[in-house]
């Protein structure tokens, strides 16, 4: 039974949330602020949490951050206001999908599953034969697709379920360029367009996890227009031709 814990300060909310996952079998439990979040978090140990972005007291927002901070469980941010704004930084904070409020019971529960389901990490391409890559210069970024870790020049890089989901995913087909809305449908399972806001904030906690820098990044390439593509490691430089030497004119006489 998949344990939920909602933080979310609205009791007529609260109630009709708890009702509606518990019907779909889940183990709720709520907790009103984010200082209580924090706590059950600990004692409940979760499997998916639904924070609510308009909190009193802690917000939402640095709920997250401080989750992030010591665990790695899916989050899914409910907002009231659905502008980019909001969206962008909660995403950027760690969380992993987002609902708009007022948010119907099927979709949060789709959303559940969905994060649920990226925990289990991303099908192997080789069909299920434990690998680890090694990518990078001296293999130092390390990808364990059996035991679904992550570690760089032999620190493991701890990631959240739909950023190891988006790193196995690019990283199984080394070269290619994948859409937004490709990954969108990979990763987090949403078969609408126009949300690339997941996408792009996603592979920026990726990068800075990774220590791939945004303005030179070695192993998440951005291809504008079109989307991502992983590479495996450093890219030769382009060898510059040798310049033609002037040759001396021919003097006259």
């Amino acid at each position: 039974m998949p344990r939920v814990l909602l933080i979310e300060d609205d009791r007529a909310v609260q109630e009709g949330v708890r009702l509606a996952l518990r019907r779909q079998g889940h183990d709720v439990t709520v907790a009103g602020t984010g200082e209580e979040g924090l706590a059950r978090l600990r004692t409940f140990r979760p499997d998916v949490v639904v924070l609510d972005l308009m909190l009193p007291g802690l917000s939402g927002l640095e709920v997250c951050r401080r989750i992030r901070t010591e665990d790695q469980v899916p989050i899914i941010m409910a907002t009231a206001r659905g502008d980019d704004t909001d969206i962008v930084v909660g995403l950027e904070a760690g969380a992993d999908d987002y609902v708009v409020k007022p948010v119907q019971a099927r979709v949060l529960e789709a959303r559940i599953r969905a994060v649920l389901r990226r925990v289990g990490g991303a099908p192997n391409p080789d069909g299920g034969i434990p690998k680890i890559e090694t990518h990078g210069e001296n293999g130092e970024l390390a990808i364990d697709r059996a035991g679904l870790t992550v570690a760089r020049q032999g620190v493991p890089v701890p990631l959240a379920p739909s950023e190891l989901r988006l790193l196995l995913t690019l990283s199984a087909s080394p070269g290619q360029v994948f859409s937004r809305q490709q990954l969108l449908e990979a990763v987090w399972e949403h078969s609408y367009h126009g949300d690339s806001r997941l996408v792009d904030a996603c592979v920026k906690r990726l990068r800075t996890k990774m220590g791939d820098p945004a303005g030179h990044p070695v192993y998440i390439q951005t291809v504008r227009g079109f989307g991502y593509r992983f590479q495996s490691g450093h890219q030769p430089h382009a060898q510059s031709q040798p310049q033609p030497q002037p040759q001396p004119h021919s003097q006259s006489r």
